[in-house]
């Protein structure tokens, strides 16, 4: 009898040893550990890069993002890059934007500053990205509960922030009509003053850098808005 028990115990464990390996064996398989190539970038259109971006982020808030393999990918892309976008966003430690837009290594530029407005040197590294590197898509995001725009909105004087913040003083004044309490407490107004933010930067970006506005009239890139919301991961873009 203890014979039998010991033969059966063994079966078990040998049926769910191998059922495990079978498992291991699926999720690979399902891992994604390529990268994007120079080929798969010049066929893709900025619309259809804004729409996977757009899927990717339904992904990431339902918390079914593509399990990638980051050091398999970091050795592939090592010879050379060819991202799919440029996205200028907030420094905010709470906006991961690959995560964001479930993007693996290597398929997005990113471009991070408090406040995520448009200066000289961003709009060279988002030139090199579009015109240079091949990149398909800008999106500027703004995000809830900014602080660089409550700063801006309470007029923040302190060393360099008092600088940066000038930059986003624009987007307080084109919320000068917003119908209730215009003040830092107010998240409503916060943000309306981020979505406002992030049209300035748009406008920014096709005023002072023809290159970008010819590509975009040409229909090679796309540039967008977005507002990222912090409780829940979810996008809205803004029109």
């Amino acid at each position: 009898m203890t014979k039998k028990i010991l033969t059966l115990t063994l079966a078990v464990a040998t049926f769910l040893s191998c059922t495990r390996k079978t498992e291991q064996k699926k999720l690979q398989s399902h891992v994604i550990s390529h990268v994007m190539t120079k080929q798969q970038q010049e066929a893709l259109k900025p619309e259809q890069v804004l729409n996977e971006f757009i899927e990717g982020n339904k992904r990431f808030n339902t918390g079914n993002s593509i399990p990638r393999d980051l050091s398999i990918q970091a050795r592939k892309s090592a010879p050379g890059q060819y991202p799919k976008a440029v996205v200028l966003s907030c420094l905010d430690s709470r906006v991961p934007v690959e995560d964001v837009f479930d993007q693996g290594l290597g398929d997005i530029f990113v471009g991070r500053v408090a406040g995520n407005f448009v200066n000289e040197d961003l709009l060279g590294s988002m030139e090199f990205a579009c015109k240079v590197a091949g990149a398909k898509l800008i999106v500027v995001m703004g995000h809830q509960h900014c602080g660089a725009v409550k700063g801006a909105i309470d007029d923040v004087k302190l060393g360099n922030i008092t600088a940066m913040l000038a930059k986003i003083k624009p987007a307080v004044e084109m919320s000068k009509d917003f119908p209730g309490e215009k003040n830092s407490k107010n998240n409503e107004f916060v943000k309306h003053v981020s979505e406002n933010n992030v049209k300035y930067a748009i406008q920014q970006i096709r005023e002072k850098s023809p290159i970008l506005k010819e590509m975009e009239d040409k229909g090679e890139i796309k540039i967008v808005g977005a507002f990222y919301r912090l409780t829940d991961g979810t996008l809205e873009f803004v029109k």
